[in-house]
């Protein structure tokens, strides 16, 4: 007997020994690996026979394979470990990390096949491990071990304090083993034969592999404990429901029914989803599918929308020829944001006084950032307030779904408010939902500071890309878990766009600077500009000129006690409309002369009516003299962001005109009265034909009409921010190119009244658009008689948002909004996938002084503020927050006169969510185990071969998935995906994409694999002559050590810059300390 401590004596040393040519083994072992093989090649080679059982069940029949399972994982996990150890054991990583194991397990399987036999014990009864070799005239066993691999045969380290293995070479001793191994080899009952299941399995790791099989089984890996929650939480769609065979879901593109599946399963685990697809790429289209799930569920549905764009809903609901989708009996209510708290009328054809507000299963609400979370005041309901007390919490539990291409502007409160709508009061059972390290709470408050101290940083420096960086690690966690966000630059680059066409290619922009009129005529804006400046505006601001000693008489009836915030204050309210007032003028004068005649009029009938009053006063000095004062209402602005709901600047106001200094009062009104005369005179001046600007338009338009950039597209989309401006345009364009050209004209403002055309019929928005789009909006399947042809539309921001409008090629902005991502949304109308236009066009209308000229006059972010900041307080100060406001404005706009601005991720100082979620890889992964069932016992370190793609900026080298063995090592890192490491490196091992950007790494793996079934043969060939058929596989292995340099690299980087920070755990942390601590999951090598 002689004893074996794999240290001094090594037993796969002795077994070198005492193998010999024609030699019989036996063994009973728990794990069997082709390192073992490896290792002892030529002794193994020259055996006569080898006989292997595996103690417990391996391999045999009853497993789980090809099924889905709600099993807890861990019943099955030591079965997997016994069949995946074939290919090493977690303590022969090093060896599988050398990247031999295809020569390897080639010859292994051959080896198998020519003289080993394997079955498997089917009982619950266990069995002792041993080792038997018969050499004829010497019998001896080796007891006991643990299983047959490079570990236990002493050649790697294991992770036992001793090991005793004992040889005894006594016949009868050996003989005992021997007999029990011969009476159960021989028992059928009790053995199942599985050597072809091991040749089998052995084989996956030396064929050729298709790319899409590595991609799953990537993903598998990485996700299989997400696929494990939701078996469990019964959170996927219910294909029984029958949505995939709606008219619905067959109309959308794969990225849309990615969306909706993601929805879907966002709404059944969170109870809320915020969809944020970029402009053009199909929200409405995409909720629609999500409804159509639940209407099937027989689920009572709400959508709640910004009046000027019900009809894009409407047309859905309505038993109607416009109704595309009538035969899927999609059932839903449609009412607006401004209905929420109100109790009596009628909205949208529904009775508010009896509705009941609770009874919806799913609440979709349609540009949901428009929710902001305003204190209550005078004891009433704000719509957010009202929305989450009165509809979400009460009554039946709702899920919510959240339609918005920008849900956070500059503030993650617009988040933070989206997300609560989802969460209600269950704060802390949404926060263990999400299993971030960090509350949602935290995890946004600290997005808020990385944000503020962002925007400090020099201009040079500050992108969204940075910004995103900056970001806690648990933020995308949250973004993932709640928000389905693509940008079209990853639909196009990561999809296959061959079912629907690409986006059409832009040309460069083109901006107009206008004169107001002839030089010859001395006006200027910059002239007009100061004359407005002068203004008082005192028409809006009565409470300014209320003495002293009366003013505490009108605070108890004025001002306004708010939840959570300092007193509302009147006159600050009053002093914030001035402002507004004027910026307002400034905005009209910009968009044309007649919007701004018509404002002058306005104001100066306001200030002429408000002087009567005061003669009508000083002449009669009556002590009944309390005059009702009228708060004048802003002109027709479309824009949401001026919505004074709550701002409590509408309304009458009344004051004792003995309270006031008249003298002030009336000397101010006079003033402006003067000015505002002046500046009516010399717009007068300006008729059509002096109108620089209108015949710079006229002149454009024709140039169109005569000269298409697509063949045979006359069409043109003429878009402003002023109902009067759109009036002064259609008067004068419709009747000039229905003379000239024989072309019909549209103007829409959102109503039938406000509405025109000059083809018959009624001036309904939605045929009116239809017949300016008839392809993509499908015009013979809805209006089957009609065959209009409107070919310029001239509209509001009415139709900027929710619109496809892409039978269009050219979009005019004849005023510039203030806010970019509205000059976005307006060319979004006609910059859309699918298009059948070639080539799209922008053009801007600007005034024509210079930019810096135009900042400073304008100051246009900080006073849009102005009306909110009159309730802020120190805390919540908005101005405060953006002081760098003007600076970054004149940077928009600098990019908007470039042309380089047309995406919202192209907005500087934008918080894009777009393409940081996962959920399209879950579904992915979904998907294939329904057809093809779970990827189990797969080995590691499998790879496949795809090609380069220069367009997407996709280059040789190779792509890493790695498993990093100790969990410990990421506490408060960047990498979202621990314990898995993605890298993509160059073949002279520079790295393309690091760890920290595992999701550009997926979307490249995604692009390149899915779909691609069998393995490129071409491609494979050139790896084999490269590789000598896997003999030499050097490069890789040296990639490999390189990607792991790059994290440990990168880790310390990470490690460095946190080290000060406070609450930081990094001198406490095991760290990561080279290529053993990773196991390699796969490979992918682009060609």
């Amino acid at each position: 007997m002689e004893l074996l401590d794999n240290k001094t004596k090594l037993l796969g040393d002795d077994l070198r020994k005492e193998i010999i040519p024609g030699s019989k083994i036996k063994i009973v072992a728990s794990f069997f690996s082709i390192y073992a093989y490896e290792t002892l090649k030529k002794e193994l080679e020259s055996v006569e026979e080898l006989e292997f059982i595996f103690p417990a069940p391996t391999f045999v029949s009853e497993g789980i394979k090809g099924t889905i399972k709600k099993e807890v994982k861990e019943f099955y996990i030591p079965k997997q470990l016994r069949e995946s150890s074939l290919y090493g054991t977690e303590f022969e990583i090093r060896l599988r990390n050398q990247l031999t194991q295809r020569v390897i397990a080639r010859e292994c399987a051959e080896w198998i096949k020519n003289k080993v036999k394997f079955k498997s014990n089917i009982t619950a009864r266990g069995l002792q491990n041993f080792i038997h070799v018969d050499n004829s005239n010497k019998k001896i066993a080796y007891t006991p071990i643990e299983g047959f691999t490079a570990v236990d045969l002493g050649y790697e380290q294991n992770n036992m304090y001793f090991q005793g293995i004992m040889k005894q070479d006594d016949e009868s001793y050996a003989s005992f083993f021997f007999n029990q191994f011969n009476t159960l080899w021989h028992d059928d009952s009790k053995m199942e034969d599985v050597t072809d299941s091991i040749v089998e399995y052995i084989s996956t790791a030396y064929k050729e592999n298709s790319p899409e099989f590595i991609y799953f089984v990537t993903l598998y890996n990485i996700f299989a404990e997400f696929l494990q929650d939701s078996m469990f939480e019964d959170t996927f769609p219910n294909e029984l429901t029958g949505y995939q065979n709606s008219l619905i879901w067959k109309k959308l593109y794969t990225f849309q029914k990615d969306g909706a599946i993601g929805v879907i399963n966002k709404l059944e685990k969170y109870n809320g989803c915020i969809l944020a697809d970029s402009v053009g790429l199909g929200k409405t289209f995409t909720a629609l599918a999500v409804m159509k799930y639940y209407s099937s569920r027989n689920k009572n549905i709400l959508v709640l929308t910004p009046k000027k764009l019900a009809d894009n809903w409407n047309r859905y609901k309505n038993n109607t020829k416009t109704n595309i989708f009538f035969n899927d009996h999609i059932r839903f209510d449609v009412l607006y944001h401004t209905d929420l708290g109100r109790k009596r009328g009628y909205s949208n054809g529904i009775n508010l006084q009896n509705f009941n507000w609770d009874n919806y299963d799913l609440v979709v609400i349609d540009e949901s950032h428009n929710f902001r979370n305003n204190p209550q005041f005078r004891d009433k309901d704000t719509r957010y307030s009202f929305l989450l007390d009165k509809v979400l919490k009460s009554g039946v539990k709702s899920k919510v779904l959240m339609l918005s291409a920008t849900p956070v502007n500059n503030r993650f409160t617009d988040l933070k408010n989206q997300i609560a709508l989802a969460y209600g009061d269950d704060v802390d059972e949404f926060n263990e939902k999400l299993d971030t390290k960090k509350g949602i709470n935290v995890v946004l408050t600290q997005a808020q500071r990385a944000f503020n101290d962002w925007t400090k940083l020099p201009k040079s420096e500050r992108n969204a890309k940075e910004l995103m960086k900056s970001l806690d690690l648990d933020f995308s966690i949250l973004l993932d878990n709640v928000t389905i966000a693509r940008s079209r630059k990853h639909v196009t680059k990561y999809y296959d766009i061959s079912e629907i066409g690409d986006f059409p290619k832009r040309l460069k922009t083109k901006s107009f600077y206008t004169n107001i009129a002839n030089n010859e005529d001395t006006i200027s804006y910059k002239t007009i500009y100061e004359e407005l400046m002068n203004l008082t505006m005192g028409v809006y601001a009565p409470t300014l000129y209320i003495q002293p000693s009366k003013l505490s008489k009108y605070d108890k009836i004025y001002d306004i006690d708010v939840v959570g915030k300092p007193t509302l204050k009147q006159y600050n309210r009053e002093k914030a409309l001035q402002r507004l007032m004027t910026i307002n003028m400034l905005k009209r004068l910009e968009s044309c002369v007649d919007s701004f005649r018509i404002t002058i009029l306005n104001v100066k009938s306001a200030s002429d009516k408000t002087m009567a009053l005061i003669d009508a006063f000083e002449k009669n000095m009556s002590t009944n003299s309390i005059q009702e004062l009228d708060s004048i209402q802003i002109d027709d602005y479309d824009d949401e962001d001026f919505d004074m709901e709550d701002s409590g600047t509408i309304g009458k106001i009344k004051i004792d005109f003995r309270d006031m200094d008249l003298r002030k009062y009336k000397a101010d009104l006079k003033h402006d009265i003067q000015v505002l005369e002046t500046l009516y005179d010399i717009m007068c001046y300006i008729t059509p034909e002096k109108d620089l600007k209108l015949q710079k338009l006229i002149k454009e338009v024709s140039k169109k009409i005569e000269n298409p950039i697509n063949e045979g597209n006359k069409k043109v989309i003429i878009f402003s921010a002023f109902a009067d401006t759109t009036n002064y345009l259609y008067k004068h364009l419709s009747k000039y190119v229905k003379d000239k050209y024989g072309l019909e004209s549209a103007r829409i403002q959102g109503s039938a009244q406000g509405n025109a055309a000059t083809i018959p019929g009624h001036k309904d928005t939605d045929r009116l658009l239809t017949m300016f789009s008839p392809i993509s909006k499908e015009r013979d399947l809805i209006y089957k008689d009609e065959k209009y042809d409107i070919d310029l539309l001239i509209a509001t921001d009415c139709v900027s948002e929710g619109q496809n409008l892409q039978d269009c090629d050219i979009c005019i902005n004849y005023d510039i909004h203030w806010n970019p991502v509205k000059i976005v949304q307006r060319f979004g109308r006609i910059d859309r996938i699918g298009s059948k236009n070639k080539v799209i066009q922008l053009m801007n209308f600007w005034p024509n002084i210079t930019l810096d000229e135009y900042i400073k006059l304008n100051a246009r972010v900080e006073d849009r503020m102005a009306v909110v900041n009159a309730t802020a307080t120190a805390d919540d100060n908005i101005l405060n927050q953006e002081e760098v406001e003007l600076d970054y404005r004149a940077s928009q706009l600098k990019k908007l006169q470039e042309g380089t601005l047309q995406d919202l991720e192209d907005v500087d100082g934008q918080i894009t969510i777009t393409d940081l979620g996962l959920n399209e890889f879950k579904m992915d992964m979904i998907q294939y185990i329904k057809t093809h069932g779970e990827p189990t016992s797969i080995p590691n370190g499998l790879y496949a071969v795809v090609e380069e793609d220069i367009e997407k900026n996709i280059q040789k080298g190779t792509i890493f998935v790695l498993r990093n063995r100790d969990d410990g090592v990421n506490i408060e890192k960047q990498n979202r995906l621990h314990p898995y490491y993605l890298l993509y490196l160059k073949d002279n091992g520079d790295v393309l994409v690091d760890h920290t950007d595992p999701k550009r790494i997926l979307d490249i793996l995604r692009t390149t694999c899915k779909h691609q079934l069998e393995p490129i043969k071409e491609l494979c060939a050139q790896m084999n002559k490269e590789t000598q058929d896997g003999y030499k596989m050097d490069k890789y292995s040296m990639l490999l050590k390189e990607a792991v340099n790059a994290i440990v690299h990168k880790e310390e980087q990470n490690d460095l810059a946190s080290i000060f920070q406070k609450g930081s755990h990094v001198l406490f942390e095991n760290g990561i300390s080279g290529l053993d601590d990773f196991e390699l999951i796969t490979f992918v090598v682009v060609k």
